[in-house]
């Protein structure tokens, strides 16, 4: 579910910031951008991360600082690794007769040449970054809930219509009844007056009439389904089953498409196709 937390924290040595923010998805696309100081905590991160978010797009950024006053550690050059890359380099310019006034600033670009930029954690400056991710987390979810106390009202409203428009197809079966058997009156009529009639036939015929025409089953499995889907919205971690039951309805909304044969009764299917697709773009924002 779309959202957004963040999170500001003085430790005992680094201030650090935190900001999450998150995108519907089906699975966990997680982007983490932190500092380097914490590379060798990466995938540990990760596991919390994915343990508290369980899928869509997470984009999160940490920033840390050093806190005034704080004792700092000095930077440590990798003084053997320098001077090789200075010989070499000085070397090819010579050869080259290039210019090498700039060596030492270009030097300082190649990796490795920094061993300590006086930025070292400590357990405690861990637990301090899970303790601010903790706070940005708790302000995400905040944000989500709200946010998805306004979705829970918005798809019950778009399926709540739905079944409304079920009773408005059954105002026009009469209509359509009406003309069904008309039709099939003048048929019985051409029939017989027809030496060649085939009573076999015109049973089949019948027949064939009723399965087509009838869509009662159709819409006793819509009403089903829709109950169902209200219901299952106040279940927990529900995204996935709202789908599939919002397919589900597609279906039998398209079933009564195909039966229908009455413009007044399309013209509603048409309104039941709008109130789905209005569904099935929330949906993907409830976990």
């Amino acid at each position: 579910m779309t959202g957004y937390g963040s999170a500001e924290f003085a430790g005992s040595k680094y201030y650090f910031k935190l900001e999450i923010k998150t995108l519907n998805g089906k699975f966990l696309d997680l982007n983490l951008r932190m500092p380097r100081m914490f590379s060798d905590k990466e995938i540990i991160f990760r596991n919390y991360i994915s343990s508290k978010i369980i899928r869509g797009t997470v984009n999160i950024y940490i920033t840390v600082e050093k806190l005034p006053g704080t004792e700092s550690n000095p930077v440590i050059l990798n003084k053997e690794l320098a001077t090789s890359y200075y010989h070499a380099w000085n070397e090819l310019a010579q050869k080259l007769n290039g210019d090498n006034s700039n060596l030492l600033s270009t030097l300082m670009q190649m990796p490795e040449m920094v061993i300590s930029n006086g930025m070292e954690y400590s357990e405690t400056d861990w637990k301090e970054l899970i303790y601010t991710f903790d706070i940005a987390f708790n302000s995400l979810e905040k944000f989500r809930i709200e946010e998805g106390i306004a979705l829970q009202k918005l798809l019950s409203a778009h399926c709540s219509s739905i079944e409304n428009l079920i009773s408005e197809i059954s105002l026009s079966e009469n209509e359509r009844v009406a003309i069904v058997r008309e039709r099939l009156m003048k048929n019985i009529d051409e029939l017989l007056g027809n030496d060649t009639f085939d009573k076999n036939r015109f049973e089949q015929e019948i027949i064939y009439y009723l399965e087509k025409f009838d869509i009662t089953e159709e819409k006793n499995r819509l009403i089903t389904h829709c109950e169902h889907f209200l219901n299952t919205i106040n279940e927990s971690e529900s995204g996935r089953k709202l789908n599939f039951i919002a397919q589900e309805i597609g279906r039998e909304i398209n079933t009564l498409g195909a039966k229908a044969y009455h413009s007044a009764m399309q013209k509603t299917v048409i309104k039941m196709k709008e109130e789905l697709e209005k569904i099935k773009e929330q949906v993907l924002n409830v976990l």
